[in-house]
């Protein structure tokens, strides 16, 4: 991310064009904010693909949920669809970070074209539970929304062995089984969304079977304590992220359940309104660019300036499928090839050090 702007006085903090009308005294930032490391990986494949094929390119689903992003692609030239069969044949296909169904996968691969699958390793994770589960003879309580794609693909797994569960109720309306059961769950929940469920199947079944290590995001948990850290201090939190994401939404119902007296949703800074006072917490969900943070902050203008609060660092990283690093290779050779420099002396891709966001703010805004 990019560190957050310099606290200012009253004197120095300037004109504020958008907002005459704001009195906004000082902005606590949350971190660690926006993109997660999944995130990071599938939108700088997606990227990555826009270099290295001529438009149209295709996707499988919205990339991430994020408004802002999705638009963004748009404008370079990628067409999101949401069923594989309107991808012509042969045509460069991204399948999304939210995981897909195996049938989905394969009828991509059978099409024809440059295939990359940028699913999330901890979606891969559970996918993977699932498939051994299953084949051990369980029954899967698996909680999550339903119609989010990452359920739909997690549940398509295996669709005979697998219930889906939203809440303590649906626990109890499951049938009697009598194979032994086990838990998992959508990556993106919230810690409420997970714990009374899980208590209640637990309950319910009292061998279930549980992974050694949990299948909520570390990232989507992390964004959430470091809200849970200032929520109670604000007169106002703005949860920056689109309404279909999943993360999104559980920080906005964290801060409402946290006692915040008013708790903003918006996707950007034009959905911002002008009469904000006091102090205003500001969060990004995991699918959120910090550019949009920046311009948010910008528009608050906030007189006594902005204290980042951090709740942890996160240094995870998740490379490139291998698919597409054979892709930037061969990308980077030809390239090297044709502009006649020595090939063995040619620069790696750092990829590691360069970040989403920055990889989104170079985009030109059409091709």
């Amino acid at each position: 991310g990019v560190d957050p702007p310099p606290r200012r006085s009253a004197r120095t903090s300037g004109p504020r064009p958008y907002a005459e009308a704001m009195a906004v005294d000082r902005v606590l930032l949350c971190a660690p904010r926006g993109f997660c490391a999944g995130v990071e990986m599938a939108i700088k494949a997606l990227a990555w693909m826009v270099r290295a094929f001529e438009p149209p390119v295709y996707c499988y689903h919205e990339i991430v949920h994020n408004q802002k992003v999705v638009s963004r692609f748009e404008d370079m030239g990628v067409v999101f669809v949401d069923d594989v069969t309107e991808v012509p044949p042969g045509a460069p296909l991204m399948l999304s970070a939210h995981g897909s169904a195996p049938e989905v996968v394969q009828a991509a691969r059978d099409n024809g074209g440059y295939v990359v699958d940028a699913v999330c390793p901890l979606v891969t994770k559970v996918h993977h539970e699932v498939k051994v589960r299953a084949g051990k003879g369980y029954q899967i309580v698996y909680v999550g929304h339903e119609g989010h794609e990452e359920a739909v693909g997690t549940m398509a797994v295996a669709p005979d062995a697998i219930h889906l569960v939203e809440t303590e109720e649906q626990v109890a309306a499951l049938p009697d089984f009598d194979q032994p059961v086990a838990l998992l769950a959508q990556t993106t929940l919230s810690h409420r969304d997970w714990d009374g469920v899980k208590e209640a199947t637990r309950s319910r079944f009292p061998e279930t079977w549980m992974p050694g290590r949990s299948d909520l995001c570390f990232a989507t948990t992390n964004r959430q304590s470091a809200l849970g850290q200032i929520a109670d201090r604000c007169d106002t939190t703005i949860v920056i992220g689109s309404a279909n994401s999943s993360n999104t939404r559980a920080l906005e119902k964290l801060a409402r359940d946290a006692g915040c007296p008013r708790v903003l949703r918006v996707n950007g800074v034009d959905e911002v309104p002008d009469d904000l006072t006091g102090t205003v917490g500001v969060t990004a969900g995991a699918s959120a660019p910090e550019e949009l943070v920046e311009a948010i902050i910008a528009h608050l203008a906030p007189v006594e300036g902005v204290e980042e609060v951090r709740y942890t660092d996160e240094d995870e990283y998740f490379p490139p499928p291998r698919s597409l690093r054979d892709l930037i290779d061969a990308v980077d050779l030809v390239a090297t090839l044709t502009l006649g420099g020595p090939v063995a002396d040619r620069p790696g891709l750092n990829d590691r050090q360069t970040k989403a966001s920055d990889v989104l703010a170079a985009l030109p805004t059409s091709r």
